[in-house]
């Protein structure tokens, strides 16, 4: 049996998997023309391209894999003609080839409006890797950007100009709001007040009327006759199906585009099928990938035998759209006459949620989550399976603040033939079978399942699974870091402790395997830096860290990086601000007075960054490490000296505090605050660790959190003097190094303590485990041996080589290199 597949995108690909696995017992024969120079890639992640990924990263697989598989595998040779009769294919180089099925995985193209001007110099398609290989070239020319669509590409289109540096950046939408056919009015609303709040211009209402320029684009003209001035446009409007091919050999088409099917996939030729984005099954196209996927197993079924249909698909997503979570679900625009509506409308935080129930108020239908998306797993496998509401639907909304996300259930309380992972079609009780079996960690259950492979949107609900099927099973749960590490963070941390490592290399010589991963690596790094505190970028450490710690500096959209100082406790002399304006007038830096009472710089270059801080610890500053899993800040309300309420002074103990634990690395960041009494200007019991002052002393509080989930802190002492507080503060922070999860804030750490507050106070402050003395031992060493890494990296040469972009042609020596003022920082023009 021979098939040929035409197109070798995510679908056809896809298509080519499942026709292997399924030819086990029945020989076939697959050929497949891809139009592309490369084999398949994920156009899912596409933007991932310009966030560091390379083409070779974002394939599905290589051509070995074809070739391993039998498949001969025809690139950048698009099939030209199609003979029905003889059944034929003839590609564009000549090749012909006969079939006995073919497969039309032809995908969509972009639709281009036809506006005047559209095929000017510096206009784009966002579509395919040499599309961002064309804007990325032409981007370095650009100081503005436009996107002609509003919908989920021309966001994602968005992204890419922002990651490309453009940071001055229009998003153009004909409609009345952005992602018109995803989310309402209100949370169009929500979003586009969230993305303006990080750069990005929206203009809703506007229809483009022509294209400015001679040869190449200046700008915009809309209908309303108004101008925007722009150098680059990316159009991303919608798509078309790919179907000129189809329509070519006669086979049956729909009035707007597509190739019309049956269940099967079939077009009106039994020996022709049709799948992804240029099928059109019902009147209907599907734009995303999961349903694509859905089609190739169906298409490939039906060949192989097997008795499967296709009877559409749910087109629920969830995206992060410039950092910002994005999803819908079910029906997300259901009749309010059939239907009632919860909405939760935060635009404080930018958070708006609306779930449509039924007017008995038993069963979800559907609902849109802008802000925060962490209910949608949840949410939708309610929908879908039509799982009873509990009494107060409102909960599904509320989440930790009212009630349980989870109906109550959770995902152990979905049917078996739940589908977990939609992009696979992957059941919960597949997944259940797979641990029972013995795949007991996420990387064998998605090795054997496929579950998670693609979008890793269901991720979250695998990893639940795994854990209840375990425990039904009475096993015992190890937590350990990932499949590198058959070890918890708290044993990690008391192996290389004993064996005294001090590299990444080594541990993993010691404990690992593999080659670490992205889990990992940050880590075991964050443990080293707790033990012993040496400088993070020394001895190989430096490629294991975040990449924020790998600069020093926390990156910023467009590919710039913050500069942050130190101030302890709030306080500064007239003489840092005025050296801290002058360098940030010298290197046109935007200057922010943040609310943890410190003065942050955005907009620095990588390779001025050590000249920077080279300024500022010359005027007596150092690094505030902000871009560390360390403490942050204390802040400090202005005490007894100046306030007529205050009873002790709380700056200078502030200053004491976070001079004593600055640099301190911990599985996640830490904050502190004084407050001088109890009318709380420091806001100290939102923080992981908060000092008040009473008549008597200070009161200690922990485990706060403020944020997007906010949470009290709790009263661990009362009425101490400043030397006990310090002592239990130093037994605390060592005991969450010790024992918390990696990236798990003291609220988290303390809600999932075993004992709670009462076994917390009994260890810091009645030394029940015995431990006192050895844990603030352990913090005064670190206390002793705590370096400005700012400052080790300003005197050290081989070090501020690593901010250079040039290694081997630094700016102030090389002739051949001219840089140009662009978007407050200095970028390499051209070569000479």
């Amino acid at each position: 049996m021979k098939i040929v597949v035409i197109g070798n995108g995510m679908v056809g690909y896809k298509f080519c998997a499942k026709m292997i696995s399924k030819s086990v017992n029945t020989p076939i024969e697959l050929v497949v023309f891809g139009e592309e120079p490369r084999p398949a890639y994920d156009r899912v992640h596409l933007t991932d391209y310009f966030a560091g990924k390379t083409a070779d990263d974002l394939l599905l697989a290589t051509a070995e894999w074809y070739t391993e598989q039998g498949i001969r595998l025809h690139l950048g040779d698009p099939v030209l003609h199609i003979d029905r009769t003889n059944k034929t294919v003839r590609s564009y180089k000549g090749i012909t080839e006969t079939y006995d099925y073919l497969v039309l995985a032809t995908g969509s193209a972009a639709f281009v409006p036809p506006v005047p001007g559209i095929d000017k110099k510096g206009v784009f398609i966002y579509r395919t890797i040499e599309d961002l290989e064309m804007m990325q070239a032409y981007a370095p020319k650009a100081k503005s950007g436009v996107v002609i669509g509003g919908g989920l590409l021309g966001l994602e289109a968005a992204k890419a100009l922002l990651d490309l540096g453009i940071s001055n950046t229009h998003v153009i939408e004909f409609s009345s709001r952005l992602m018109p056919r995803q989310i309402d009015d209100k949370g169009s609303f929500i979003l586009q007040s969230k993305l303006e709040s990080l750069g990005l211009k929206v203009l809703t209402n506007k229809n483009t009327s022509a294209i400015l320029g001679n040869e190449t684009v200046t700008g915009l003209q809309f209908s309303d006759d108004t101008i925007l001035e722009t150098d680059i446009v990316v159009v991303s409007a919608g798509i078309k199906p790919r179907d000129e091919l189809a329509r070519q050999a006669g086979l049956e088409t729909g009035p707007r585009g597509g190739i019309v099917v049956n269940e099967q996939l079939q077009t009106n030729d039994p020996f022709i099928y049709s799948i992804g984005e240029c099928a059109l099954y019902n009147n209907m196209i599907y734009g995303l990938v999961a349903p694509g996927y859905e089609m190739a197993e169906v298409a490939a079924s039906h060949i192989a035998g097997e008795v499967k249909v296709f009877t559409g698909f749910d087109m629920s997503t969830k995206l992060k759209l410039i950092g910002v979570d994005v999803a819908s679900f079910g029906d997300p625009f259901s009749d309010p006459e059939t239907c009632h509506s919860i909405v939760f409308e935060d635009k404080h935080k930018g958070t708006y949620k609306r779930i449509n129930i039924t007017t008995n108020g038993q069963h979800l239908l559907g609902g849109i989550l802008i802000g925060d998306a962490s209910a949608y797993n949840m949410l939708l496998q309610t929908t879908k399976n039509k799982l009873v509401l509990p009494p107060n639907p409102e909960d599904l909304l509320l989440g930790a603040n009212r009630g349980n996300t989870d109906s109550g259930a959770g995902v152990t309380g979905l049917p078996d033939a739940a589908i977990i992972c939609s992009c696979e079609s992957v059941s919960k009780g597949t997944i259940c079978n797979a641990v029972t079996k013995g795949f007991e960690t996420l990387d064998e259950v998605k090795k054997c399942t496929k579950a998670g492979t693609c979008c890793g949107g269901c991720t979250p609900m695998v990893k639940d699974l795994i854990t209840a099927t375990m425990k039904a099973q009475g096993k015992y749960i190890r937590n350990v870091m990932c499949e590198h590490f058959a070890y918890s963070r708290q044993e990690m941390l008391d192996l290389i402790k004993i064996k005294s490592l001090r590299s990444f290399d080594e541990v993993l010589d010691h404990y690992g395997e593999g080659e670490g991963c992205e889990v990992c690596k940050p880590v075991i790094a964050s443990i080293l830096a707790s033990l012993w505190n040496e400088m993070i970028l020394d001895k190989g450490n430096d490629t294991a860290q975040d990449s924020n710690d790998r600069y020093l500096a926390n990156i910023q959209k467009g590919g710039t990086y913050s500069v942050v100082p130190r101030i302890p406790g709030g306080e500064i002399t007239p003489a840092k601000l005025i050296a801290i304006g002058q360098i940030g007038d010298k290197y046109n830096l935007y200057t922010k007075i943040t609310g943890g009472q410190r003065i942050d710089l955005f907009g620095a270059h990588l390779s001025d960054l050590p000249d920077i801080w080279e300024e500022l610890i010359a005027a007596g500053f150092e690094s505030g490490h902000a871009y560390g899993k360390a403490l942050r800040t204390v802040k400090s309300c202005v005490g007894s000296t100046w306030c007529r309420f205050g009873l002790h002074d709380s700056v200078s103990y502030a200053i004491r505090i976070e001079e004593r634990y600055r640099g301190l690395r911990a599985p996640h960041k830490i904050k502190s605050a004084v407050s001088g009494c109890i009318r709380e200007c420091a806001e100290a019991q939102s923080k992981d660790f908060g000092i008040i002052a009473t008549e008597k002393g200070w009161n200690l509080y922990v485990c706060g959190n403020g944020g997007s989930k906010p949470q009290h802190a709790i009263l661990l002492a009362a009425d101490l003097d400043s030397e006990t507080c310090i002592q239990y503060i130093d037994r605390f922070l060592m005991f969450y190094i010790k024992t918390a999860d990696p990236l798990t804030r003291t609220a988290t750490w303390l809600n999932k303590l075993d004992g709670g507050m009462d076994y917390l106070r009994n260890v810091v402050v009645n030394d029940s485990l015995g431990i006192a003395a050895q844990l603030e031992a352990e913090m005064q060493r670190l206390v002793d041996s705590y370096k400005c890494e700012w400052k080790e990296v300003v005197e050290n040469p081989a070090l501020r080589k690593r901010f250079s972009h040039f290694i081997n042609a630094p700016e102030d020596k090389d002739p051949t290199i001219q840089f140009e003022s662009l978007r407050t920082q200095k970028k390499a023009a051209e070569w000479k």
